[in-house]
């Protein structure tokens, strides 16, 4: 009987703990009542000692916000038009006020993202290669925060059990980190992190845009 008190005082306190781990669910009024059509995606701040990782996020970023439902300004276009107008830095780029980027691009919202890590480590037992990336969405019109969020991909996701002790565990290591780094692995996570970021229809993630036939019917909100 004694433990049967305590096994019912302990499942409110594991249901509590249960519930706090759920993400909460992002508000998208803001979103829904901006209903943007054209993103002006800006270059990437890159926080990561790779100088690649800026033009990697950046190239791989467009396809799922237009497989998403957006017209994306092509990057190649806005990139010129920022040097042109002398900017050639992501971190001058994303200090660019909206308005300013309202009326050089004429975009509905602007996307900020900066890559916090991208690249391989090799750590004695253990090689990664790793993106990880956070984005906001602001109203280009209003200056007004949309969306936010983040997303990682990396190459440890798909390691199994280690086998063969310690001197199997650093040969492949050693490996893998001589393979991550001459196919230039971090392109490939970059993509999925971007896919991950970007995507539409997953849980406080992106809304669907206007050109796609799920605009409107965004289960995440329902």
């Amino acid at each position: 009987m004694r433990l049967m008190r305590r096994l019912a005082l302990l499942v409110p306190v594991l249901a509590l703990g249960a519930c706090a781990t759920q993400p909460k669910a992002y508000d998208y009024a803001a979103f829904k009542q901006a209903k943007p059509a054209t993103l002006l995606v800006l270059p990437p701040v890159n926080e990561s000692p790779d100088v690649t990782a800026t033009g990697s996020v950046l190239a791989q970023a467009t396809m799922p916000l237009a497989e998403a439902g957006y017209y994306v300004l092509p990057v190649t276009l806005v990139d010129e038009t920022l040097r042109q107008n002398g900017v050639s830095n992501p971190v001058d780029a994303q200090a660019i006020a909206p308005a300013k980027l309202r009326e050089v691009f004429g975009a509905d919202a602007v996307l900020y993202m900066t890559v916090k890590s991208y690249g391989s480590s090799y750590k004695v037992v253990s090689s990664e290669t790793a993106v990880a990336l956070t984005a906001k969405l602001v109203d280009i019109r209003s200056g007004q925060l949309l969306w936010e969020g983040a997303a990682r991909a990396s190459s440890a996701e798909n390691n199994g059990n280690n086998q063969g002790g310690l001197v199997g565990m650093l040969v492949k290591a050693v490996v893998n980190q001589i393979v991550n780094s001459s196919t230039d692995a971090s392109v490939r996570y970059a993509d999925i992190a971007d896919k991950r970021l970007l995507s539409a229809g997953q849980k406080n993630g992106l809304l669907y845009g206007p050109r796609s036939p799920n605009y409107g019917k965004d289960p995440i909100v329902q």
